[in-house]
């Protein structure tokens, strides 16, 4: 069976309290998930005084600021990224963060993560890939917003790598996705193309489609995750809170032992039902011994434990060597 590994995205949803980033990890870990990943930047690296909002930050935080002053109030310093590293390194959880500057990069290169995620909106920016491809770490390339042509131009970037060192994740980099806009069976098409592991970074609300991406192959899941949606901040409403959280991480534990090997045949379990559920020939009324069977009197009725309906022409016709109540067995 193949084991999806499921990214809790704390993002920011810990809106710069590190005292609540530490709660997330925690609720991550309690969730079942594999990882718990942040967000790591220093805000005048990532952003430019004169960078607008996009349209749904616009509804989820204070009107009057900019994207660099919502994101200084975001921010967790390097000391708290290692803390959080540590804390979750202590209570058995992977811990992830995304760089989204130069400098960041070079500090969580410190820090034990079993890979490197780039984000969607990076995967246009070479000299940001180039810095990670000098890891050497697994990297895990989120494709929000991208065309095939951009996404195998970044991959160049990566050409030292072996292909399990690399996982894409479909997206859509809108929150929340509009169904009509999740596109999943282009996780079959990144496959095909690339030859790389593929899972999906997903933006709807609810838990239904990254269950139904898990049905159709995904190998990793990352979903944004909050203690409560209710919460100032631009992603908590399209966040799952920790019940929700731990709902899909169940859902995908029984999607994945439901998809089975693909061999068709009958199991363990329905084995027993075999006699009950089918059929067999017996007698449709009293048969005396020596008379001819015909489809007057024998039909086919449960349970299956006797000659089977399979077998009726062989069974027509031939004589009865003794005599048969009605519904007894033909034999």
């Amino acid at each position: 069976m193949n084991r999806t590994y499921i990214i809790a995205e704390a993002g920011v949803n810990h809106n710069g309290d590190f005292a609540l980033a530490k709660q997330m990890v925690l609720e991550a870990k309690k969730a079942g998930v594999d990882a718990v990943k942040f967000q790591t930047f220093i805000s005048s690296n990532l952003v430019s005084s004169f960078a607008p909002k996009a349209e749904y930050q616009l509804q989820t935080t204070k009107q009057t600021q900019s994207q660099l002053e919502m994101l200084r109030e975001l921010e967790l310093s390097y000391e708290n990224f290692i803390e959080l590293s540590r804390y979750a390194n202590q209570i058995g959880i992977d811990f992830l963060s995304t760089p989204f500057d130069m400098d960041s990069i070079d500090f969580l290169r410190t820090l034990p993560m079993p890979a490197f995620k780039i984000p969607s909106g990076e995967i246009t920016n070479k000299p940001y890939l180039m810095k990670i491809a000098q890891t050497g770490r697994p990297i895990i390339l989120s494709t929000g917003m991208s065309t095939m042509e951009e996404i195998a131009e970044a991959l160049e970037l990566f050409d030292s790598y072996s292909r399990d060192k690399i996982t894409l994740l479909h997206c859509n980099t809108e929150y929340p996705t509009p169904f009509c806009d999740v596109n999943l069976k282009a996780i079959n098409t990144l496959n095909k193309a690339f030859g790389v592991k593929v899972g999906f970074s997903d933006h709807t609300q609810g838990i239904e489609v990254p269950i139904a991406a898990v049905a159709l192959g995904a190998c990793m899941i990352e979903k944004h995750f909050t203690l409560d949606k209710k919460m100032d901040g631009p992603d908590h409403r399209a966040s799952l809170e920790p019940s929700e959280l731990a709902q899909m991480v169940s859902a995908i534990r029984n999607i994945e032992q439901a998809m089975g090997d693909g061999e068709k045949k009958p199991t363990h379990s329905e084995g027993k039902n075999i006699p009950i559920a089918r059929k067999s020939i017996v007698a449709k009324c009293d048969i005396r011994q020596g008379e001819f069977f015909t489809e007057q009197n024998i039909t086919a009725k449960r349970p299956g434990d006797g000659i089977s309906p399979m077998k009726w022409f062989d069974v027509l016709g031939k004589k009865a060597t003794k005599d048969y109540r009605e519904d007894q067995k033909i034999e």
